[in-house]
Parts: structure tokens; C-alpha cells; sequence
């Protein structure tokens, strides 16, 4: 049975978002399935009519039960479509590499191989299959990043939650060449940073910050330039220091950076002394990040720039309500231990909560606070990850910048 004989109809108006182009399809619009296509196979999905609105990849476990490969009748789903899509892909983020080593090569459906991630370190790729579609066509992705990149070491992190939402297991293992470093050093704008791939957040580093750790360096550069003195910063959730190392290249005077990870943070030492940063300029705390800025805020403490980058508080719709509360509270905090005309920067990577929720979750911080701020920019990931107009969902990085309007 080849893919074409198995048939997706959809019912009447469900095919509205697919005719703009938006990849998924649920499950409570679909009318039938002919021809009992395997986890992962590729399907022809129509409109009740009969008329042709996609392939797509099949998902019998999940809510979402497919997902769309192309708009394109005469494309044909197979490993040189895959290798096309993938060489696209890594040549539109080729300009990045003169700047870091740490580049995500493949951002799912942005690059039209919707569940697939793929990230770059120097010469190591790190793979996320997080869809039915992508793990049914896995030995052949492994073949073309190969080929394509002309890296031979793939490490898969097929670990993430949405492997279960799938009917997949977990898998942590090499795709190709041999087991990876344990740690593997990237530049990043001039500063070095390690990263263990087997066992790291993610894929081992949170590459879609490095825009903002740019940011947070600049700003510690202007702070300097201002005031004569290097700024007092607080890093919260600093994971192995990214944030923490930019803002010390800046210039920073003292950075005090929180993490309940000892193992994260032992990660974060290391990578100061990579960089020849002293102890007295970053200064490392293993604590729960919300009692911390309590005692911060109880005992007068104060910052010149708080960094508030949490892990993803709402993994679902069911948890928003739970990770609003969640968001208020270190926001709330994180604004009253600021100096006059201090700054913030907070960030959420939860999906489920959007961008203007998450303006008006800060804004209510910012009230309750009593404190007047401005909201200087709106932030978000890299250039690595673009976000595809027709798939709004794939923006889950939003960030504010703050000042105190004093």
C-alpha cells in the first residue's frame, strides 16, 4: 500500500485552517480515514468534497492526528523531498555560524518538518523527533542531516513529553556516528560555553536566548558607560550561566545567579572559568528561586537589571491558570528588590501561554508592585527559530524588557 491510497476526509468546515495553511489537524475534525495508514504514514487529506487539501503525516494516538508535510498535490513525500527540506533549512541559517557554533538548524514547522528539531553544536547535531511523522521517516532525516551538513555525529534527545502525546517512546540515543563528549564547548559572540547534549535542558543549551543574552551584555556595556560602575545583576533560573557570562562580559560589576540545580550550576562554574570570570564578579546560589527573591525583597536587597527566564510553568491549557499565579509572583518580586530606573527582563517558553497573556500577567505584577514601569521592547527567540506566519503556535518564547519609570 502506497501512501496515496490512504485517504484523510475531513468534516464539512474543517478544512477552514488548512486552506490558510496551518498545519495541524485534530482529530474532532476528522470524518474518516480510509486505508489503515501506520503511526507516522504519509496520508492524501481532502475536504468533504473530495478535494485535495494536504499530505500529511498520520497519528493514530494523538489529539492531533496529523500533520501536515505539504499543500502541494504533485509534491511526493519521500527522502528527497526530506533532503530538499533540510538543505533549506541549514542554508537559510548559514550566515549565523560566523558569529556561534550553537545554531538550531531545524525549527519543526517553520521549516515545513512539523515535530522535528534539530540544533547545531560545532560538531555535534542534537535531534528531537517529537512527532509520528518525523519517526517514521528518522533513519532517512539522520541520512540527509549527514549529508547535508557534513557533520557525522547525530545524538537523538527524543525525550520531551510530546513523544508520549504521540504514542512514541522515549529515546536518548546516538542516531549516527559514536556516543557524544561529555561536554561539548561552543562560542557564542565570543564567550564559551559547555554543553552536555545526553543530559542537558532541551538539546543540552537554550540557543533561542542568544539575541537576548546579547541584549543583556549590551545593556550591562551601556549601564557602564553611564554610570562610571559596573551594574549589580540578578539571574534567576540562570540554568549553566548564559545570561549570567553575557552581562559579565559586559561589564557587570557583580552578578548573583540562582538555580535549584546543583549540577547546573557546577556546569555554570565551569564556564566562568572558561571564560577567566572571577568569583567576585559571579557569585552562584543553589536555592528555589521564588523563596530566594522573597528573602531578597525582605531584606532590602537591590539590583540594578533582574533576569527572570524560568522553565516552561504551563506544559498544557490545564496548567495556565496554576503558571499565571506562578508568573505573578516572581515578577512581582523581581520589581520590588530593583534601584530606580533598574530593568528587567522576564521571559516564559510556556506555549500555552501567549503573548498578550503574558503582557497582562507582568502588567498586573507591575500594579501590584506599585512601582510605574515602562515596557521598553517586546522579546522572543533568535532569528533560528522564525515563526511561520500560517502557525502562530510556534512563537512559545515571549519576553518584555522593563524599565522603572522614576
Amino acid at each position: 500500500m502506497t501512501y496515496t491510497d490512504c485517504v484523510m476526509t475531513l468534516k464539512p468546515g474543517k478544512d477552514r485552517a488548512l486552506l490558510r495553511r496551518h498545519p495541524w489537524i485534530y482529530a474532532t475534525g476528522v470524518a474518516s480515514v480510509k486505508g489503515h495508514p501506520k503511526s507516522g504514514q504519509t496520508i492524501r487529506v481532502q475536504d468533504n468534497r473530495g478535494n485535495f487539501l494536504a499530505w500529511a503525516a498520520y497519528s493514530p494516538d494523538s489529539a492531533l492526528r496529523a500533520r501536515c508535510w505539504s499543500f502541494n498535490e504533485t509534491d511526493i513525500i519521500d527522502k528527497n523531498w526530506f533532503k530538499e527540506k533540510i538543505e533549506s533549512a541549514v542554508r537559510s541559517r548559514s550566515h549565523l555560524l560566523g558569529k556561534t557554533n550553537a545554531v538550531r538548524l531545524i525549527f519543526g514547522e517553520a521549516d515545513n518538518l512539523p515535530g522535528l528539531i534539530v540544533d547545531q553544536y560545532a560538531n555535534q547535531l542534537v535531534t528531537q523527533f517529537q512527532s509520528a511523522g518525523v519517526e517514521y521517516w528518522r533513519d532517512v532525516i539522520g541520512e540527509a542531516l549527514v549529508s547535508v551538513t557534513g557533520i557525522q555525529q547525530i545524538y537523538d534527545r527524543s525525550d520531551a513529553a510530546t513523544r508520549a502525546r504521540e504514542g512514541l517512546p522515549e529515546r536518548k540515543e546516538v542516531l549516527e556516528g559514536n556516543e557524544p563528549p561529555e561536554e561539548i564547548e561552543v562560542n557564542e559572540n565570543g564567550i564559551f560555553y559547555g554543553v552536555d547534549v545526553r543530559i542537558g535542558h532541551k538539546t543540552g543549551f537554550y540557543v533561542d536566548q542568544r539575541e537576548n543574552r546579547d541584549l543583556a551584555c549590551k545593556l550591562a556595556q551601556e549601564f557602564k558607560e553611564k554610570h562610571g560602575r559596573g551594574m549589580r545583576a540578578l539571574n534567576c533560573f540562570c540554568y549553566t550561566g548564559g545570561f549570567s557570562l553575557a552581562l559579565a562580559k559586559g561589564g557587570a560589576a557583580e552578578v548573583i545567579s540562582i538555580d535549584s540545580s546543583a549540577e547546573a550550576l557546577a556546569m555554570a562554574k565551569r564556564n566562568a572559568h572558561r571564560n577567566n570570570f572571577t568569583e567576585e564578579t559571579l557569585k552562584w546560589v543553589e536555592a528555589n528561586v521564588f523563596e530566594e527573591l522573597r528573602k531578597m525583597r525582605d531584606a532590602g536587597e537591590k539590583f540594578d537589571l533582574v533576569i527572570l527566564d524560568p522553565p516552561k510553568f504551563a506544559s498544557s491549557h490545564h496548567h495556565v491558570e496554576k503558571a499565571a499565579r506562578a508568573y505573578k509572583d516572581i515578577n512581582l518580586n523581581g520589581l520590588k528588590i530593583l534601584n530606580p530606573n533598574g530593568q528587567l527582563l522576564t521571559f516564559s517558553c510556556s506555549g500555552a501561554i501567549d503573548v498578550d497573556l503574558f503582557q497582562k500577567i507582568v502588567a498586573g505584577a507591575v500594579i501590584d508592585s506599585r512601582i510605574d514601569a515602562w515596557m521598553i521592547q517586546r522579546l522572543g527567540a533568535g532569528e533560528d527559530h522564525p515563526l511561520m506566519m500560517t502557525h502562530p503556535e510556534g512563537e512559545y518564547l515571549k519576553g518584555l524588557h522593563l524599565k522603572v519609570h522614576s
